[in-house]
């Protein structure tokens, strides 16, 4: 069967299993996931129930060990390496916990290192890059060094990095972790206005409560299987 455009992601049947010290050690556990278009959902769970695992794969970055993932109606499976990473470029967008900037770049020249890559001229990726900016609460600050920022401003720059280019999807790995409750919960309802304006997808993964509270369908992951699949009204 294969999935209709309508899902940004579909998985089925899929497993991703580990080698450690020859012992096999199953992460994922037959997990068929339909995700649609402008969800705001987190998948929850305990440390070792496969969370950041099951985002690495349906993002390519990881391979399962079997079964598929279709994204955009697009099995990933029948994508080269160089297919991949472009899809990625043009189709996600990543939120990391440690923000992952490029610390001798300027906030601007991080905000739009992907728009370089796709090829956007100069003149559009400083447009995009100061709504993006504004839309975030940091107008500006364009010529800032993320080593100059705060833990709260920084992850605002990774968002407005993983929204400029517009993709289909963003993939959030705990992007609370390393904030404090206050700062975490007003980059979630800044997220969660984006995901209204934009309609862009997001699926973080989380073990933080406000998150799982604030996100309109929760998955909940035990043993690398699906324990639960909440739709809030």
């Amino acid at each position: 069967m294969s999935p209709q455009d309508d899902p940004i992601i579909v998985t089925e049947k899929l497993e991703k299993t580990y080698r450690d010290n020859g012992v096999e050690v199953p992460a994922v556990r037959g997990i068929n996931l339909t995700v649609h278009a402008g969800e705001f959902s987190a998948i929850v769970g305990p440390s070792g129930s496969g969370k950041t695992t099951l985002l690495n794969v349906i993002s390519g970055l990881d391979s399962p060990t079997s079964g598929e993932v279709w994204l955009r109606g697009r099995p990933l499976s029948q994508m080269n390496g160089r297919q991949l990473s472009d899809f990625r470029r043009d189709h996600i967008g990543f939120v990391f916990q440690a923000y992952n900037l490029i610390p001798v770049l300027t906030v601007r020249e991080n905000v739009e290192y992907i728009m370089m890559l796709q090829g956007i001229g100069k003149g559009e990726r400083r447009r995009r890059v100061r709504k993006m900016l504004e839309q975030v609460g940091l107008p500006g600050m364009e010529g800032r060094v993320p080593p100059k920022l705060s833990g709260g401003q920084q992850q605002r720059v990774a968002i407005a990095r993983a929204m400029v280019s517009r993709p289909a999807l963003i993939l959030a790995d705990e992007p609370t972790a390393n904030l404090d409750s206050e700062t975490g919960a007003g980059l979630i309802d800044m997220m969660r206005e984006l995901n209204r304006q934009s309609g862009m997808t997001f699926l973080f993964s989380t073990h933080d409560r406000m998150v799982m509270d604030k996100a309109a369908r929760v998955i909940t992951l035990k043993d690398g299987r699906v324990a639960e699949d909440r739709q809030k009204t």
